[in-house]
């Protein structure tokens, strides 16, 4: 059974060479890692060219925690650079989630002017962006919608269902993760999807606390547990593993563009 982890951060991840392994035993086809800052980016596309199984996509771009006006030209150079090598910008959006990002206007209007940047940039190299968007849901699809971004991701969505519903109506997709074997408005939001607007991940090396408590049980992810992703949702839309599967292959490679 040959699955695609759709988003995870593989620079992130302590023993690499194991978590591939793993994979490719699991049977895990393909993986799209992105990237959260100019050094991610670079550690990354070393990894794409090492790597051999399984096999390594490659998104870059700029996470809106490290949203960096003064890193930002030299991000877009390498990517430019590397238009060969990509598949996707990401990953790249807002998230005013935290109290002290809130208050701080400057640090939101560094994200916007980054996050704006790089999609004007994904669409000069017709590459698709992978966007994170915490707190700032509705706002992160108008300024999608004003730039006149035909499909995105909104990985891991979590957000308001009627912000939810204007993504789906404008034809893009969101991203399940295992969470959705737990979190009320990751199941929210991935029970109200239909299926063929739907991409799986592991958002690997995330440490996933299972019921969500501090102190509950949970697992530190690798793309392996792709697999999880698989059957939270199956158990959740009761649907067949191999039947979901083939349409979230066929998602990922058109959104993609894989071989």
């Amino acid at each position: 059974m040959n699955i695609i982890d759709t988003h995870a951060h593989l620079d992130h991840i302590e023993n690499l060479n194991q978590a591939l392994k793993n994979a490719d035993q699991e049977g895990v086809e393909s993986i799209i890692t992105v990237s959260t800052d100019v050094a991610s980016c670079r550690k990354n596309l070393d990894i794409k060219r090492g790597a051999k199984k399984p096999n390594i996509y490659l998104a870059m771009g700029m996470h809106p925690s490290d949203a960096d006006l003064d890193d930002l030209d030299a991000c877009v150079e390498l990517i430019r650079n590397e238009r060969s090598e990509l598949t996707a910008i990401g990953e790249i959006g807002l998230d005013f989630w935290y109290k002290w990002v809130r208050k701080d206007q400057e640090k939101k209007n560094a994200q916007r002017k980054v996050f704006r940047a790089l999609l004007e940039l994904a669409q000069e190299l017709d590459l698709p962006p992978v966007i994170h968007t915490r707190g700032t849901w509705r706002e992160c699809f108008e300024t999608v919608k004003e730039m006149g971004i035909k499909q995105a991701e909104f990985h891991w969505y979590s957000g308001p269902l009627d912000v939810l519903k204007n993504i789906l109506d404008a034809g893009h997709y969101i991203s399940a993760s295992p969470s959705i074997a737990y979190s009320p408005e990751s199941r929210e939001a991935v029970g109200y999807a239909p299926i063929d607007r739907v991409m799986i991940e592991t958002d690997s090396p995330v440490f996933y606390r299972m019921g969500g408590q501090e102190d509950g049980e949970g697992f530190l992810a690798e793309p392996k547990d792709i697999f999880r992703t698989l059957r939270a949702y199956c158990a959740l839309k009761d649907v067949q593993e191999a039947q979901a599967l083939e349409v979230f292959n066929r998602n990922a490679r058109e959104f993609f563009h894989l071989d």
